[in-house]
């Protein structure tokens, strides 16, 4: 079996792109079980982000299991699904690994080495988990992926690679209004009460921000919110009133629907009067055509992406990147090992099977053998067995290390004419 990667990123889509295959909650969980119902798909789960969505499954078959993921990824588009497919990407096996590696340590992120995408990591296992779609293999896999994020966060200055997508946001909308001394004097609207909303509403408060309002669809989870940190809360309905009084509007809910179009804007507030949005949310929150109203300026995924796309590789990237090239060696040196010792296990079975036979054909042509020397000759048999065995079982296991394209355990296998039935056995007892 093979983990298999199908999905898209502002590595590979513009966010036009990226909106169209957005999935809300509800949608993620029908499309691990859509996934998982696939033939060939023995486990499934989906790591969905404000600038992702990723399909990682455990496959028996490679080219069947791309189309039918690929689609099932792109249903939600509309359109051509031929004309979205260049923006998919694909990593298959020891590639798949590596991806979700470089993903949970930050390297792959808008901003380089935020720490947001291993607590979306770990939601992407949980939800796999609770599906029953999550198995051996893709649990050690994201269990493993979770551990080099941390060391690369715990071991390296990372998260001073790039500012933090909301910091960043922050520090331009602060430029618009005009403020010299941040979002110390800011008032704030904050739309969501997710993750990317507890992260803002966070950082909106470190800085200073003297008043912070919280919407949300579920006022409880708004409410809860806001007592963290001192907020107040209100109903989503309640947004246009708001929008009179406050600076800056920051949105990140993860509605299918605008929220906020230009004709609510206009209505709400004097002609002119400053006002900064940012738009965190995939698909938008926000009307693009908010940002021809006069003092509005509009800060969206698009717009970060671009600041942040030539932002340059300093000593703390290079040091995770270290870190993560010594964890995939190691992980993928255990996984190959792993991979192999079924049919070697298989083997020594079926060399025991011929020893004990041979044993009790001596004892069946030597009756009158004494005790002592009977069990010296079974030794000594056991003996050959064993060191016949040695060496090919410990090159089997280093040759699986090695890239190419021959299976040394299946040349093993077909050597020594093992039964496929007991190899598979082995593998399901060891959960290889």
């Amino acid at each position: 079996m093979s983990v298999l990667v199908v999905g898209i990123s502002h590595n590979s889509a513009p966010v036009s792109v990226l909106e169209k295959v957005a999935r809300d909650s509800e949608g993620t969980h029908k499309l691990i079980r859509d996934v998982s119902d696939n033939e060939h798909v023995i486990e499934a789960t989906v790591l969905s982000t404000c600038n992702r969505i990723e399909v990682y499954a455990e496959v028996d078959r490679f080219h069947g299991s791309v189309e039918a993921i690929s689609r099932m990824l792109l249903e939600t588009a509309g359109g051509l699904p031929e004309e979205l497919v260049p923006h998919l990407y694909v990593h298959y096996d020891d590639g798949a690994v590596s991806h979700l590696f470089h993903v949970a340590s930050g390297l792959d992120s808008m901003v380089v080495g935020e720490s947001q995408i291993l607590g979306q990591a770990r939601e992407a296992l949980r939800v796999g988990q609770e599906s029953g779609t999550v198995g051996p293999a893709l649990n050690t896999l994201f269990q493993q992926a979770l551990r080099v994020g941390k060391r690369s966060h715990a071991e390296t200055d990372i998260d001073r690679a790039g500012p933090s997508l909301v910091s960043s946001a922050l520090e331009q909308a602060a430029v618009h209004l005009d403020r010299v001394d941040g979002a110390a004097g800011i008032r704030a609207l904050v739309v969501g009460a997710g993750a990317m909303a507890g992260l803002s509403v966070a950082t909106l408060t470190r800085a200073g921000a003297p008043s912070i309002v919280i919407a949300n669809r579920t006022e409880a989870r708004a409410a809860r919110l806001a007592e963290s940190y001192g907020a107040r809360a209100i109903p989503l309905a309640d947004i246009a009133a708001e929008l009179a009084d406050v600076d800056l509007l920051i949105s990140c809910t993860d509605s299918t629907s605008i929220l906020v179009d230009a004709e609510t804007l206009r209505s709400a507030r004097p002609v002119g009067r400053p006002l900064a949005i940012i738009d965190l949310a995939l698909p938008r929150d926000i009307d693009p055509a908010v940002a021809d109203e006069p003092g509005v300026h509009l800060i969206d995924l698009a717009t970060l992406a671009a600041e942040l796309e030539n932002a340059g590789e300093r000593g703390e990237v290079a040091d995770v990147r270290r870190i993560v090239g010594q964890e995939l060696q190691a992980f993928l040196a255990a996984r190959h090992a792993a991979a192999v010792t079924p049919t070697v296990v298989a083997l020594r079975t079926m060399a025991t099977g011929v020893v004990e036979t041979e044993l009790q054909r001596l004892a069946g042509r030597l009756p009158d053998l004494d005790d002592a020397a009977r069990a010296e000759i079974e030794l000594a048999v056991r003996r050959v067995a064993d060191k016949l065995l040695h060496q090919p079982t410990v090159r089997v296991k280093e040759l699986a290390n090695e890239t190419g394209a021959v299976s040394y355990a299946a040349a093993l296998a077909e050597l020594f004419s093992l039964d496929p039935d007991a190899v598979e056995a082995v593998t399901r007892v060891e959960g290889v």
